[in-house]
């Protein structure tokens, strides 16, 4: 089953594509850019600067469409805590696919779990 994603564009995804491509979207309002700016902090630069605030993430009640700034209540840690969850999936995903040093991604043969198995210091050999 695809669908067209987004809507209009003529791109046909499967669901799990399409699942994907809306939590990376959703994270990038919480992830820093280049200059450390996260969208939800809006322009106040104390969050990319100041090392005492820039690891604090603030889960917003909800967020302007335009920008990602947070706006309302900075303390919601209801659907918003979700996107900690993606963050992390999207990590975990982007770890396996990352090239081993051969240049191999993970998981791209059968072989590969030897190799990794082979690579990891102290591995059993049996």
């Amino acid at each position: 089953l695809t669908v067209e994603f987004p809507t209009g564009s003529n791109q046909h995804m499967n669901l799990q594509q399409v699942a994907r491509e809306l939590a990376s979207r959703l994270t990038r309002v919480f992830v820093p850019d280049e200059s450390g700016r996260r969208p939800c902090h809006g322009d106040d630069a104390r969050y990319a600067d100041d090392p005492h605030w820039r690891d604090l993430v603030l889960f917003y009640e909800y967020f302007h469409g335009d920008t990602g700034r947070g706006v309302g209540a900075s303390h919601q840690t209801g659907w918003t805590a979700l996107v900690a969850t993606l963050i992390e999936k999207l990590a975990q995903e982007r770890e396996r696919r990352a090239p081993l040093p051969s240049g191999r991604v993970r998981g791209s043969d059968s072989q590969s779990a030897v190799r990794a198995r082979d690579s990891t210091p102290g591995a059993s050999r049996a």
